[in-house]
């Protein structure tokens, strides 16, 4: 698992193809070549599923083949805690969501990916439920930035809850291959002990390396074994299992209420702190009241509610627009804006510039708008 390796497959474009792609109409090549093969495309990068396991009980692990268009779009591999955008045809529609990678740089060029259903989610419950090996996905290129430096020093903490265990995950088990090289403490909520993943894998591995803690923390149960815990983050259960927090960096993923109390908890105490969360914080702003949204592209002025996402306003005016994390994270919905003000919805900041580009998914309208849409 070393984050270095190039995926299997990764070369450049032959001179051959160069030569004869101004003769090739992509879908009539990837029509015929998905009979001989079920990834074989001329440019959409695809992964097969090769693997398939039960990582909770709300939780299975996909161990991915991608094809070559997507090693050779990237400069450089993807790295542990990074995300990708999945997409998988679910009654004749393109469905796209993005996931952590669940393991990252192996030598064979497979990643996992590990997804646990959502309710009302209709990728994650179809990955979860339905998806088997053989099936194939459409892949996007890897993104994130709360990824390990290339020098690791120091100590660490990593905070974790649901599935925010996966990106962390991924980090644990690159320090793992590496010898686990630096003091590393995980806490890792969920609210049953059914609901926890890689809890074997964790185990072994503080066996394995003096360096690295685990604890689990239950806030529906009670604990019963000794590395198990009860109740939800505060700060007198940080301070019971980490009693040197000012000189440790801290990661922390999970939902957006989680990832605020963390904040609030470890931020101002810790030597260094990040955090990512798959659902949105606790609005510290409710705007109220409605604003006109005008596409300048295609002409059209909205009547747009405020305090709502400005992708999920659109989307409810039967606008389709591309999107992905919904979180901020992977950009697929950025888009221009040509005048007025937004408030991004994670921080309640407000941003008036006249000409700049913003996520649709984590910014709200507060004064009338002009999106080039």
């Amino acid at each position: 698992m070393n984050a270095a390796l190039h995926p299997a497959g990764h070369r450049p474009r032959s001179r051959l193809r160069r030569l004869i792609a101004p003769l090739v109409v992509p879908q009539v090549f990837d029509f015929w070549a998905s009979r001989l093969h079920p990834t074989w495309s001329w440019e959409r990068p695809l992964a097969r599923i090769v693997g398939r396991s039960e990582a909770s009980a709300d939780a299975v692990t996909l161990l991915l083949a991608p094809n070559r268009n997507w090693a050779g779009r990237r400069h450089e591999p993807a790295r542990a805690g990074q995300h990708l955008m999945i997409g998988a045809r679910i009654d004749g529609a393109l469905v796209s969501r993005s996931y952590s990678l669940s393991e990252a740089g192996r030598a064979d060029g497979r990643i996992a990916i590990t997804v646990k259903a959502i309710e009302g989610g209709k990728l994650s419950r179809h990955l979860h439920r339905d998806a088997r090996v053989g099936d194939v996905l459409e892949l996007g290129p890897a993104f994130g930035e709360m990824t390990l430096p290339a020098r690791v020093d120091g100590s660490w903490l990593f905070v974790a809850a649901g599935s925010g265990i996966t990106p962390l995950m991924a980090m644990t088990r690159q320090l793992a291959a590496q010898g686990m090289p630096v003091p590393l403490t995980l806490l890792y909520w969920a609210r049953r002990r059914e609901e926890l993943c890689f809890v074997e894998e964790l185990r072994a591995t503080a066996a394995a390396h003096a360096n690295f803690r685990v604890r689990f923390v239950l806030t529906r149960q009670e604990p019963q074994a000794a590395d198990e815990d009860a109740g939800r983050i505060d700060a007198s259960l940080l301070d019971a299992h980490v009693d040197d927090l000012a000189a440790r960096q801290v990661y922390a993923c999970g939902p957006g209420g989680f990832v605020a109390s963390a904040r609030g908890l470890i931020e101002a105490r810790a030597r260094a702190f990040a955090a990512e969360a798959f659902t949105p914080p606790p609005r510290a702003v409710e705007d109220t009241g409605t604003v006109a949204v005008t596409l300048a592209r295609s002409g059209r002025t909205l009547e747009l509610a405020r305090g709502e996402s400005l992708l999920t306003a659109l989307e409810a005016q039967g606008l389709k627009l591309n999107s992905g994390c919904r979180m901020g994270l992977c950009n697929t919905c950025s888009c221009g804006k040509s005048s007025g003000a937004t408030r991004h919805l994670h921080t309640g900041d407000v941003h008036a510039e006249p000409v700049s580009s913003l996520r649709l998914c984590v910014n709200s309208a507060t004064s009338d708008l002009v999106l080039d849409l």
